[in-house]
């Protein structure tokens, strides 16, 4: 018991640890926060640092929550513990401790999170988010479609109770923090990938 909570501790704070924020700092970039939309997010990191920044940025914050999960996994912990620790990496990159509680909104670390628990339901929701990417060209319509699907994606290769529960929140989290972009969606004013926004930078319609 006492391993499994300071298991959940640490992966809470790995994943405040905000990959957008120290990246920019070590590279001499402004801080996320205070630019565009000030989402510490690798779509809002690709606009004023790069592709290569941003991928940096996107690969760090998945393996925040591709790293905790596999280690307890690794070590045997039932699937209780290892749901609470896929949650608390993806909380702390949500509401980040180190950070003032200010996040991003999470679709790298859950990707991460779903392919630790299982590398095909991780493969299968990457795989609806490109679909709807290459077909619809939004990336932020993209993410919902794929935290729509992630719960059963991973209820089909994990059958635990726990990681269905786990994932359902997180779904229901993503879709929160995609508020303005569904906003933007509705009115016909979010940006299509490859394409300027439309609406001012303050509307914070990043997906991660």
């Amino acid at each position: 018991m006492i391993t499994a909570i300071i298991a959940i501790i640490i992966a809470y704070l790995i994943g405040s640890l905000s990959t957008a924020i120290i990246t920019c700092k070590l590279t001499g970039l402004p801080d996320p926060r205070r630019q565009g939309s000030g989402n510490p997010g690798a779509t809002n990191v690709l606009r004023f640092g790069g592709k290569k920044i941003a991928l940096i940025v996107l690969l760090g914050d998945l393996i925040k929550g591709l790293l905790p999960v596999l280690v307890v996994s690794l070590m045997g912990a039932p699937p209780l513990v290892i749901a609470l620790t896929g949650a608390a990496a993806f909380l702390g990159h949500l509401y980040p401790v180190f950070f003032g509680f200010k996040g991003g909104k999470g679709v790298a670390t859950a990707l991460g999170v779903i392919l630790s628990v299982s590398w095909l339901a991780g493969l299968t929701a990457l795989g609806v988010w490109l679909l709807v990417a290459l077909t619809l060209r939004y990336s932020s319509l993209s993410a919902l479609c794929a935290a729509v699907a992630a719960p059963l994606i991973v209820w089909f290769y994990r059958s635990d109770i726990e990681l269905l529960i786990m994932m359902t929140g997180m779904s229901i989290l993503l879709i929160y923090r995609h508020h303005s972009n569904i906003q933007n969606l509705l009115q016909g004013k979010e940006s299509k990938i490859g394409q300027k926004k439309k609406t001012q930078d303050t509307t914070g319609s990043e997906e991660t």
